[in-house]
């Protein structure tokens, strides 16, 4: 039998993060969770910051706890995109890297947009337009802050700078450097012309380097400290979107896949990105992953809004499991309500069900008063806004997608799988829930070698995972009630 190949995947997440273990025998991939934590965001004099020491701490706790029952040949590490840290001349954070929930970047797309039009920004960089953006969070230090950069030797983006303190290595990986709106889509290097025209230092931006190429080894100092070999650090995807891309289970080349979480990464994949003035006008983005391939997506606001809900009634000490809240909304009346998730004041932490309730009230719609009402309406909403997302893409590719492959951990709410099959018209193919995890493990195999192509391991994939399919059913229905869901959200 066929030794084990063993790899060390740190993925953090918007609210956690976790160490895992991945097993290779040369069919299956298995996952073992041996450590969990928190990722807190902290207010300090009203600016919102990542705690990223804490970060790398539980870094460090990770490792510590795999090298007692695991012989792992490498380290690698995925996080959200858009945020980073800024470094001085000699390698030290000038301060926590500031969380995109931040407010500093409100205004910043309008005042980025009197520097660049929409139409070249967008032919540029082919992404959504988003204030959370890193370019927009640097044309906030560029405007507002300054003295910032002037003390700036580098930046790196949170994969990157968890890399480089375990490496002491400064490298950016390009699927994480896609998610900036700095990147030139077609020749994949940083845009000079953004750049200019945003007044950005052009020495702080690091060399870009392959997703799945290996960053260096473990430093001396992090090795000696945890007692541990000096084994190498590698860039998968470093953003968690594109780690979940490469364990899409699918088996034909056109497909659509929900990466479903805190977040909605709603795409396909493609050769090529689409930059055209119609994938501009849908707000759709093109993000690049292992290989140079393009994942053509929209950015839709997911769990997120459940998650905000559940801590908003525990601060009203009300105490519900997830569980909980979709049995609630699974007896609640269907179609009461709708909103639009992205709309902005769903953006910011606080009392998302008062939104909700106001949001509704602005719309002349019936109010939701329960848990189980507000629940429904959010997982209604999401699904019909899938709907929007598969309908846009397939106009700008001129492809009809037969099923939808939905991965994360929206795929534990049967509620919301169900609901995006009926308001999409196809089945969902749902699972694995681990796809950010597995993606990440399943990229190191290939840097290592241990696993040939991207075909290969997403068969792998497909051998390693349960998935469930989801049937089309109430479609008369679903389809009256997303004709309703379209005038509310237009009529906003």
């Amino acid at each position: 039998m066929k030794k084990k190949k063993q790899v060390l995947a740190f993925d953090l997440g918007g609210s956690s993060g976790r160490a895992m273990i991945g097993s290779f025998d040369g069919k299956k991939i298995s996952l073992e969770e041996i450590h969990r934590f928190s990722n807190d965001p902290v207010e300090v004099n009203g600016t919102l910051y990542w705690d990223v020491l804490r970060l790398f701490y539980e870094l460090q706790q990770g490792i510590l706890k795999a090298k007692n029952s695991y012989n792992f040949d490498s380290i690698a590490v995925d996080t959200w995109g858009v945020d980073f840290g800024i470094l001085d001349q000699s390698g030290k954070l000038i301060e926590n890297p500031v969380h995109y929930r931040d407010s500093r970047t409100k205004g910043m797309l309008k005042r980025a947009l009197e520097r660049m039009t929409r139409e070249e920004l967008y032919g540029i960089t082919g992404n959504q337009f988003m204030e959370i953006n890193t370019a927009f969070q640097l044309l906030s230090y560029v405007e507002e802050r300054a003295d910032v950069l002037q003390r700036a030797d580098k930046i790196l983006l949170m994969p990157d700078l968890l890399n480089y303190m375990l490496t002491g290595i400064q490298k950016t990986e390009y699927s994480i450097a896609t998610t900036t709106q700095l990147l030139d889509a077609k020749r994949g290097v940083w845009s000079e012309k953004i750049i200019d025209c945003f007044q950005i230092p052009k020495h702080i931006f690091t060399d870009i380097i392959p997703t799945g190429s290996v960053v260096g080894e473990l430093s001396e100092r992090v090795s000696e400290m945890l007692g541990v070999k000096r084994v190498p650090v590698i860039a998968v995807a470093g953003h968690d979107t594109q780690c979940a891309m490469a364990a899409v289970p699918a088996e034909e080349k056109d497909f659509i896949f929900i990466s479903c979480g805190t977040w909605s990464l709603f795409g396909t994949e493609l050769d090529q990105p689409v930059l055209t003035k119609t994938a501009e006008q849908c707000e759709l983005s093109n993000e690049g992953g292992y290989g140079r391939k393009a994942s053509f997506l929209k950015n839709i606001i997911g769990l997120w809004l459940v998650q905000e809900s559940k801590r908003q009634w525990e601060r009203e000490g009300k105490m519900f499991t997830f569980s909980q809240l979709e049995q609630m909304a699974e007896k609640s009346t269907p179609f009461k309500c709708f909103i639009d998730p992205d709309a902005p004041e769903f953006v910011p932490a606080g009392n998302i069900p008062e939104r909700i309730r106001q949001y509704c009230i602005r719309t002349n719609q019936e109010v939701p008063e329960t848990e189980g009402e507000i629940v429904r309406c959010i997982n209604e909403s999401i699904a019909f806004k899938y709907r929007i997302a598969l309908e846009q893409i397939e106009q700008c590719t001129n492809k009809k997608y037969e099923k939808i492959y939905m991965m994360g951990g929206g795929t534990n709410s049967r509620l919301l799988c169900q609901l995006t099959a009926n308001a999409c018209g196809c089945p969902v193919h749902a699972g694995p829930a681990e796809a950010t995890a597995l993606g990440n493990v399943g990229l190191q195999l290939l840097t290592l070698m241990e696993i040939r192509s991207l075909e290969e391991l997403r068969k792998v994939i497909r051998d390693s995972s349960k998935v469930i399919r989801y049937e089309n059913i109430q479609m008369d229905e679903a389809d009256q009630a997303y004709k309703r869901y379209v005038q509310v959200i237009q009529a906003m």
